[in-house]
């Protein structure tokens, strides 16, 4: 009898989560620069028209707002790096002074994935013979030692997304004539998020409809908000 196998191209491993992760962060980052630069810059065009004003304050909002993504990004995950590390130097220490008591704990832990308690024994040995530290990090753990978060990496790819997704507004609002920019401006902005919204939606498995609506609601408020405070303080001349 011939055994069929899948004809499927489904992706297997862990590889696929952390992909799906950088897309997620991608697409946030690009979601707050778009947010963030579009406020601004409308607020601006509430006050003046001026094209100087306005690719001034873009350009600021752009530079502080991906700095600023890109240095938080490195110190939180730098802080996620140090702490991995230092589970995996405690794990090393005590598989070198108790390793019997660590291998009964790797039973244990795979009895609770649903394993029987001679066969979680038995995997726990092959196992712990093949690469104790691996074994116990990735299913202690949660860690693959030789994929441990980059700092660098992910500071570039805040910086980078953010950077993508502030131009857009940007652009809208210093490329156009003076009567036709804010329009402009607002419907690429939403649009922009309305695809956000979709894409995060999509990688997340969620309602895309749902995840649209606020994204576009939310962009809209923060548009509106600020060019009601920009027109205020043009009004009165500050």
């Amino acid at each position: 009898m011939t055994v069929q196998t899948p004809d499927h191209d489904e992706a297997h491993g862990g590889g696929l989560g952390s992909r799906l992760n950088w897309l997620r962060a991608a697409v946030l980052g690009a979601n707050d620069g778009i947010v963030s630069t579009a406020g601004l810059v409308v607020g601006v065009a509430g006050a003046t028209d001026a094209r100087g004003a306005l690719l001034t304050a873009g350009l600021a909002g752009l530079l502080a707002g991906s700095m600023s993504m890109a240095a938080g990004e490195y110190v939180s995950v730098s802080t996620q790096r140090d702490s991995e590390k230092a589970a995996l130097a405690q794990e090393k220490r005590e598989l070198a002074t108790e390793p019997q008591a660590e291998l009964i704990e790797l039973t244990e832990m795979l009895e609770g994935k649903g394993l029987n308690g001679q066969l979680a024994r038995e995997v726990a040995e092959q196992l712990t013979e093949h690469d104790a530290l691996r074994a116990h990090a990735e299913v202690e753990l949660g860690i693959d030692p030789d994929e441990l978060t980059n700092p660098w990496h992910a500071a570039g790819a805040s910086f980078l997304a953010f950077t993508a997704g502030a131009l857009l507004p940007l652009l809208a609002i210093v490329l156009p004539p003076a009567a036709q920019r804010l329009w402009i401006t607002v419907v690429a902005v939403l649009a922009a998020l309305a695809l956000c919204g979709w894409s995060s939606a999509r990688l997340g498995a969620a309602p895309v409809g749902r995840a649209v609506l606020r994204n576009v609601g939310g962009g809209a408020v923060a548009m509106g908000v600020t060019y009601a405070a920009g027109s205020v303080l043009g009004a009165v001349g500050v």
